[in-house]
């Protein structure tokens, strides 16, 4: 059984983000540019900021206890012909101006490989400095290599969304329960938010559709849809196979390492198993039992205005307001 009102209150009151946390990642996002486009020496040089990784994406999910939720941003700085074979420079300065700030150089922050962290409680910043070429291509820097990379955000954004569309707007709430399971289950150990990302939204095809008109119709199909479709594409492959976006030019593969690939592998291949189980169990309790053992006690019916918890199995809205003013 589907039991989509309980996948509704699951997401809402589990998995996703609150509107709290994500007004207070605006908030520091925002506070750690202005310092940064407000330093003496290079706040010329910082010219605009974006979102990143998954709060660009819109698959930022509720932290483990303990640990930070976070926000990735791209800030954009002036190119410089004379850095050209010193990419390293960009890095420092942007840790130099956070250093220089009165408002943020009290705060705990540190160099990373292509970012610099500004932690706050309960979370933390990662700004990664980026500069656009003469030849349009956008590249963030390595600074434990002193070299550009090339990067292609945007696009990435672009085919998520029409994934998304063409998933009825369900692709994104199936890969924060994904993430989920990899982050409270410890599923999926050593597998990046990005490939997680990838692999699901390159389930999403029109031929899926075609083949059934309701691969996604709702949360509880588009999550089989796609890890049915995944573990037979993963089925195929012994070592880590190619992680690319569909249709994109984009690779990922080599963030992917050979044990992580495996492990996935059977995990995926497990959880599909229960799934499908659940799915396709007739039995009301039975049914909800058995997702409750993937996803815990957070997966149970909405409360009634009677204080009781009420929807008969597999019904109820494909789509509720989260906590963060989005549907699911």
């Amino acid at each position: 059984m589907k039991h989509i009102d309980h996948f509704n209150v699951l997401l809402r009151d589990t998995i996703n983000l609150s509107k709290f946390n994500l007004d207070v990642l605006e908030d520091k996002a925002d506070e750690v540019f202005a310092a940064l486009h407000d330093d003496e020496l290079s706040g010329d040089d910082v010219l605009s900021m974006k979102r990143q990784g998954s709060w660009a994406q819109r698959t930022i999910i509720t932290p483990q206890p303990g640990k930070d939720f976070d926000a990735d941003v791209m800030v954009r700085l002036r190119y410089n012909p004379d850095w050209v074979d010193d990419p390293r420079k960009y890095s420092n300065l942007v840790y130099n101006a956070i250093d220089d700030s009165p408002v943020l150089n009290w705060r705990d922050f540190e160099r990373h490989a292509r970012c610099v962290r500004v932690h706050y409680d309960g979370m933390h910043v990662d700004v990664v400095p980026y500069v656009v070429f003469p030849d349009g291509t956008q590249r963030i820097i390595n600074r434990d290599k002193n070299k550009f990379e090339i990067t292609t955000p945007d696009e990435f954004t672009s085919w998520m969304q029409e994934k998304d569309q063409l998933a009825n707007g369900n692709l994104r709430r199936a890969i924060r329960i994904v993430k989920y399971l990899r982050d409270h289950k410890g599923s999926f150990t050593g597998t990046p938010s990005i490939i997680i990302t990838t692999l699901l939204g390159n389930q999403v095809t029109p031929a899926a559709k075609l083949n059934n008109p309701d691969a996604f119709k709702d949360v509880p199909t588009t999550l089989l849809t796609l890890i049915a479709g995944l573990n037979g594409w993963l089925a195929e492959y012994d070592g880590v196979p190619p992680v690319k976006p569909s249709g994109t030019g984009i690779d990922f593969t080599h963030r992917w390492q050979p044990e992580s690939f495996s492990y996935f592998k059977k995990r995926i291949a497990a959880h599909g198993a229960e799934i499908d189980d659940a799915f396709h169990e007739t039995d009301h309790e039975d049914s909800v039992t058995k997702w409750q053992a993937l996803f815990g006690e957070g997966f149970k019916a909405p409360k009634t205005s009677g204080g009781g918890s009420g929807g008969a199995a597999g019904t109820g809205a494909a789509t509720t307001s989260s906590r963060n003013g989005r549907a699911g």
